[in-house]
């Protein structure tokens, strides 16, 4: 049997070791922000990171079944210098109930507001105050989807590194910039500097998505979207700094569209144009 078709050796035994400790303890806010460090859970989020980041990767943890699964996050992740952790299957759960038998932990690198304009591609998602995780990581998943050129999560949004934002990106994470920390009226004015027109996503908007001749002009430019928090949208003063407010028309009784599916719906009107 050649080396690269080895079982893998389970090298992590015990889930009461202090390593198994310290990986479990980074789900919490707090040492996420005092160790500079994040989990990315399942073979999916794994995969992207060890192929997107893998610079930034200190180790990974992969029990012998999840690594005759997925043989391909192994040999990358050697390949690349990633240390690659045997760990029995009880201490894989002591790491995390959500790994499928693959987890790494990542360094949290600070992204500046100016990459989400770099990459030329348009348009961008400014977020304000977003605070559901499942939310933020489907936003940042639909922005890759679209070919968006990054996420900007201004005031008081969750952290990008919250564990279920970043399960809910499924490694989109680690394909486009996403930005956290700016204030709102930071956000636009990067916006405008890079030549975009900055278009608030809300309700009271006089331009209706998908309405000829208002909605053409609306999105004729490189466009920047803006949303709100989940629950209360945009405030008045938020929706001032738009050069316009377009809202997306609802032909049923709903009230109003989960903010994950606004975005879609706002970003691929966009491409149609």
């Amino acid at each position: 049997m050649s080396a690269a078709n080895a079982p893998l050796e389970v090298t992590l035994s015990n889930p009461r070791a202090d390593r198994v400790r310290r990986v479990r303890a980074l789900a919490g806010a707090p040492v996420r922000k005092r160790e500079g460090r994040f989990l990315v859970e399942g073979p999916q989020g794994v995969r992207e990171a060890v192929r997107f980041a893998a610079t930034r990767i200190r180790d990974v943890y992969v029990t012998p079944d999840a690594a005759e699964r997925h043989p391909e996050i192994v040999r990358e992740a050697q390949a690349a210098g990633v240390y690659v952790h045997g760990c029995s299957d009880e201490v894989s759960g002591a790491m995390s109930k959500d790994a499928q038998g693959v987890l790494a932990v990542v360094e949290a690198v600070p992204v500046p507001i100016e990459e989400a304009f770099a990459t030329g591609r348009t348009p961008v998602i400014v977020l304000s105050d977003v605070r559901d995780p499942g939310n933020l990581g489907v936003v940042i998943r639909t922005a890759d989807v679209a070919g968006a050129g990054g996420v900007i999560c201004a005031g008081d949004c969750v952290e990008a590194t919250n564990p279920k934002v970043v399960r809910a990106t499924a490694g989109s994470l680690f394909h486009l910039p996403v930005v956290e920390g700016p204030a709102l009226v930071e956000a636009v004015e990067a916006a405008h500097e890079g030549g975009m027109r900055v278009l608030a996503a809300d309700g009271s908007g006089d331009v209706v998505l998908g309405e000829a001749g208002a909605d053409a002009e609306a999105l004729s430019r490189p466009t920047a979207w803006a949303f709100g928090n989940e629950a209360h949208g945009l405030a008045p003063e938020a929706l001032a700094l738009a050069d316009a407010v377009v809202r997306i028309p609802i032909l049923g009784h709903a009230e109003s569209l989960n903010l994950a599916t606004a975005v879609a719906v706002c970003l691929y009107a966009g491409l149609r144009r």
